[in-house]
C-alpha cells in the first residue's frame, strides 16, 4: 500500500532542505514552496525544486501538512518558538527537522501548539547538488521522535533512500559529536597533509594521498585502532622527533592565510595514536615526553 502523499514546505533550502525536498518530490510528494534567504539558497531551489514558488515562512504554514526544517543547529529553537507564536498551527501538521544535534524536544513549542515533530539526520556530507541524491540511498539516518511517530519517522527515511537508526533524545550530542568529529576534522587533516605535500613541489598532492588515505580509511572502517601503523605504533622516537621538527619548520615559515597549526594537530593525534599503541612502558614514556614538551624543539631554532 502506498503510503499518503504530503504537501511539504520547505524552511531553508540550502544544501540539505534542497537535496531533501527534491528527493521527497521524486517519491510523489507535493514541495508546496521553499523558504530561502540567500542568493545561493534562491538558486539552489530553482536547480533541484524547479516550479516550487518562493514562499515566506506564514504562506508555507498555512498550506502544507509537512514543514521540513533545514536551518543551522542555532536557528532551529527561535524558529520553532517563532512559528507556534504565530498561532498559525492548525494541529496534526508534521514538523520534521534535519539537525544532527537535536532530538524533538527543540520542536516542543509546535508539538505543544499540536503538531507532530520529528527528527531525521542524514550521515552524509551534503554539496547542494543533485549529486547527493544517489548518496542518499542506503545513508544511515538517524531519527529521533516519541514512540508513536518513529514508524513516521522511519518511513520518511526510507523513501529517501536510507536506513534509519533510532537515537535517544539524551544521546544526540554525543551523535551529532562522532560524525563531526570524524568528518570535518577528517577534512583539517587531510588539508593540512595536501598543503604539506604542495610545499614540497607536489602538484596534486590530493591524488598523491589517495591511496594512502583509502586504504587507511577502508581499515579503520573495518577493524578501527587495529587498523593504526606508522612510527607511533612502532615506537619509532626518533622519527617522531624528525617529525616534529619538520612540521614545526612548516608552521614557521607558513605563507599568509595559512594557519600554521599541523604541529600542534600531529602533537594532539599523536598522543591519541599513544594511547592505542602497545609498546614497553620506556618507550611509551620517551614518546610522550616529545609529544608533550615542546620547549626542546624550539630552543633549537
Amino acid at each position: 500500500m502506498t503510503p499518503p502523499r504530503l504537501g511539504i514546505g520547505v524552511i531553508g533550502a540550502g544544501r540539505v532542505g534542497a537535496v531533501l525536498g527534491a528527493a521527497l518530490r521524486a517519491e510523489g510528494h507535493a514541495i508546496t514552496g521553499a523558504y530561502a534567504v540567500s542568493d545561493a539558497s534562491r538558486e539552489r531551489a530553482g536547480l533541484l525544486l524547479p516550479g516550487v514558488p518562493l514562499l515566506d515562512v506564514p504562506a508555507l504554514v498555512e498550506r502544507s501538512e509537512m514543514l521540513l526544517l533545514a536551518v543551522p543547529d542555532d536557528q532551529l529553537g527561535p524558529l520553532a518558538a517563532g512559528i507556534a507564536a504565530t498561532g498559525m498551527m492548525p494541529g496534526g501538521q508534521l514538523v520534521m527537522h534535519t539537525s544532527g544535534r537535536y532530538g524533538t524536544e527543540v520542536l516542543a513549542p509546535l508539538a505543544e501548539a499540536g503538531s507532530a515533530t520529528l527528527a531525521l539526520h542524514p550521515a552524509m556530507t551534503f554539496t547542494g547538488t543533485r549529486a547527493d541524491l544517489p548518496r542518499l540511498i542506503g545513508c544511515p539516518m538517524g531519527i529521533t521522535a516519541a514512540p508513536e511517530l518513529l514508524p513516521v519517522a522511519a518511513a520518511l527515511a526510507v523513501e529517501l533512500g536510507g536506513e534509519a537508526e533510532v537515537i535517544a533524545e539524551g544521546d544526540r550530542p554525543l551523535y551529532h559529536a562522532a560524525l563531526a568529529h570524524a568528518a570535518n576534522h577528517l577534512v583539517v587533516l587531510v588539508d593540512q597533509s595536501r598543503e604539506a605535500l604542495s610545499r614540497l613541489g607536489i602538484k596534486e598532492p590530493g591524488a598523491y594521498l589517495r591511496p594512502l588515505l583509502e586504504a587507511a580509511l577502508d581499515e579503520s572502517l573495518r577493524h578501527g585502532a587495529k587498523a593504526l601503523t606508522g612510527p607511533v605504533m612502532r615506537g619509532d622516537a626518533g622519527t617522531v622527533s624528525s617529525h616534529l621538527e619538520a612540521l614545526r619548520d612548516l608552521d614557521a615559515t607558513g605563507v599568509p592565510g595559512d594557519p600554521g597549526d599541523t604541529s600542534a594537530t600531529y602533537r594532539a593525534l599523536a598522543l591519541a595514536a599513544l594511547s592505542r599503541a602497545r609498546l614497553p612502558e620506556d618507550t611509551r614514556m620517551l614518546i610522550r615526553a616529545l609529544l608533550e614538551d615542546h620547549s626542546p624543539l624550539e630552543d633549537d631554532r
